[in-house]
């Protein structure tokens, strides 16, 4: 069976790494979050107090990052590990995506972190999410999403997110760090978010997580469908 690239992007909290998490599930392939990963690199900026203006000493703090992930069976559940330490809960809090778009944006991390996406995607068959999957690090994927909601219908799934970890934070601020990141996002020099031109779009504010899930299931059992037929009949 011919394995394909599902490229999902789209805006903050709009549930894309849910989705693409459970299609992976699905489809049966790895599923790789590159949000989880620049909120790692983010984290150890913060940590370690690199200077993000300082074109030197963000290289020095990307030669000194490794980032995997280990998934837990039977759960579908992904952790994030930044240099061998579980930090799945810690970048997840406020504090770290106040910052994330921010550190983001600076080109050198970009570069860095497209690079070690790319080899992960180098045998198909792989779910990513992030914001310039199919723009910048798969254009040739077979499928492209591109997913968005209401920012209001944002701010409160990011709450709820929030609330379950623990963290109390009101509606208004989280409404206005996500408009700060959406603003970041868009208008950055490096692979800003938008849409490709042949990416599915996807507002997903009135739609349930399972008809998300089965959509893009469905949109790529129908690729898989063609490339088998383009495989055994010459592309007829």
């Amino acid at each position: 069976m011919p394995k394909i690239i599902v490229a999902i992007d789209g805006y903050s909290s709009c549930g894309k790494s849910t989705t693409a998490k459970l299609v992976a599930q699905q489809l049966n392939y790895p599923y790789i979050d590159t949000g989880s990963m620049y909120r790692a690199v983010t984290l150890y900026f913060l940590q370690n107090h690199v200077t993000l203006s300082n074109p030197k000493e963000v290289e020095m703090a990307l030669s000194q990052i490794h980032i995997s992930f280990r998934m837990h069976v039977g759960t579908g559940k992904n952790d994030t590990y930044l240099n061998g330490l579980n930090v799945e809960e810690e970048i997840r809090k406020m504090y770290v995506s106040d910052k994330v778009s921010e550190v983001s944006a600076i080109p050198a991390v970009r570069h860095a972190l497209v690079a070690q996406q790319q080899r992960m995607g180098k045998t198909r068959g792989i779910v990513m999410d992030g914001r310039d999957i199919g723009t910048v690090v798969f254009p040739e994927a077979e499928l492209k999403i591109f997913m968005t909601a209401d920012p209001y219908i944002r701010a409160q799934r990011r709450q709820l997110e929030l609330m379950e970890k623990g963290e109390m934070i009101g509606i208004e601020k989280i409404f206005e760090n996500l408009k700060h990141r959406d603003l970041i996002d868009t208008t950055r020099a490096e692979s800003p978010l938008k849409q490709a031109a042949d990416a599915v779009y996807i507002d997903n504010s009135l739609m349930t997580l399972d008809e998300q899930v089965d959509m893009v299931v469905r949109l790529a059992d129908e690729q898989i469908g063609l490339n088998l037929r383009k495989r055994n009949f010459g592309g007829i």
